[in-house]
């Protein structure tokens, strides 16, 4: 699958604003990796759920990524801290920022879209 293709991820109303993220399987770099979608003021976005610091996922509980102000997107282990809208680390122990997945809303649904290096898994 070399074209970009535009999946179904969840509704709209699922992501709330500054909440819980709705996490989801993708295939990075041939890789099986989680995923996240989040909503930062009244906007969806999408990241691998990978740490910039170390290449390890940054919940502890699922689908809390948000610090506890709702501002940051934050790695529970490191504490590198993230903006929701670009990802681009912020503060603490990071050696590059997160890894941000095109997505779009329309119709009460959020969907997120494929590329060369970004694939649905196959579970």
């Amino acid at each position: 699958m070399s074209e970009a293709v535009v999946l179904d991820l969840c509704a709209s109303g699922a992501l709330a604003d500054s909440g819980a993220a709705v996490p989801f399987d993708v295939v990075y770099q041939g890789q099986p990796c989680r995923a996240f979608a989040i909503r930062f003021q009244g906007q969806a976005h999408a990241y691998l759920n990978r740490c910039g610091h170390v290449p390890m996922e940054m919940d502890y509980v699922d689908g809390q990524f948000f610090d506890s102000s709702g501002q940051w997107l934050m790695c529970a282990t490191h504490g590198a801290t993230y903006a929701p809208q670009t990802g681009l680390c912020v503060a603490g122990p990071c050696r590059q920022g997160l890894i941000k997945i095109a997505v779009s809303e329309e119709g009460g649904r959020v969907r997120w879209h494929t590329s060369p290096q970004l694939q649905p898994s196959r579970r």
